[in-house]
């Protein structure tokens, strides 16, 4: 008798999916095994294209670049340099340079800039360290911290101030003149 069941049981089992199979597929079944099979949607480049950055309004600005420079004169930070390089980058408006003597001092410098910038209502600050240099984004506003034989190689200021060659004065790769 057990083995009639068992027999029973299988021709069961294995009528279920095609009458499974025979059910009527929905629309959402349908399209959704359609998108699946047609893999990843490819945007036009156009649509991954990031908004353009919202600027900061021109005395927001200053008051964030003099909070900044305070708290690194605060901390004893040397030679702090601010740069105005809203003509040549679509990333920032101001830059800050300023050196460290020491690892815990830079670090220091930097907590300390952060804080002072979220009490100004900057919120979202993006830090990277290295052993050498900090660098901190809050937008509009970006800051470096350096040690100072890494300000001397890296030349910030060399490449982003006044006197560094702008779009119009700059040559093509590979001219000499």
């Amino acid at each position: 008798m057990k083995a009639s069941a068992r027999a029973t049981a299988a021709k069961a089992a294995t009528k279920a999916p095609a009458a499974k199979a025979a059910a009527p597929k929905t629309a959402a079944t349908t399209s959704r095994k359609a998108q699946v099979a047609a893999g990843p949607e490819v945007r036009p480049p156009a649509a991954r294209a990031r908004a353009p950055r919202k600027k900061v309004a021109p005395p927001v600005l200053e008051r964030l670049v003099a909070t900044a420079v305070a708290s690194l004169e605060d901390d004893k930070a040397e030679n702090v340099v601010v740069l105005d390089i809203a003509t040549r980058s679509s990333f920032a408006d101001r830059m800050i340079v300023a050196t460290g003597l020491a690892d815990r001092q830079i670090q220091a410098m930097a907590t300390h800039v952060e804080e002072a910038l979220e009490k100004e209502g900057v919120k979202r600050i993006r830090s990277e360290t290295s052993p050498d240099w900090v660098l901190l984004d809050a937008g509009d506003l970006v800051i470096h911290l350096f040690k100072p034989e890494a300000r001397e190689t890296y030349a910030i200021e060399r490449m982003w101030g006044p006197h560094s060659p702008g779009e119009e004065e700059a040559s093509p790769v590979g001219e000499e003149g």
